[in-house]
């Protein structure tokens, strides 16, 4: 009966494992695809690196060098726009 458990929860254990790994690997397939088609392909490919990372250490890796880089490029987008003063990113908690 013990080896009946062990082998039934290996087998919820890896089928759990496969499920995410296959899920992510869809969102990143699918963010690929948005990225040359008209769609939210970023957004869609930092969903697949996250549902990755519950599983991956190396998509933790992608997915925190990613964060860096949006967040570098949202702070150069705010100084850019003509018009428009840069407050910081707490500016709205006054």
């Amino acid at each position: 009966m013990a080896k009946v458990r062990s082998v039934a929860r290996f087998i919820l254990r890896n089928s759990v494992r496969a499920s995410v790994s296959a899920a992510g690997f869809a969102l990143l397939a699918v963010g690929v695809v948005l990225v040359v088609t008209p769609g939210p392909g970023l957004v869609v490919i930092i969903a697949g690196l996250a549902v990755l990372a519950t599983q991956f250490t190396w998509a933790e890796r992608a997915l925190d060098t990613v964060k860096a880089r949006a967040a570098a490029a949202r702070e150069a987008a705010l100084r850019r726009v003509p018009g428009r003063r840069y407050r910081g990113p707490d500016a709205g908690a006054r």
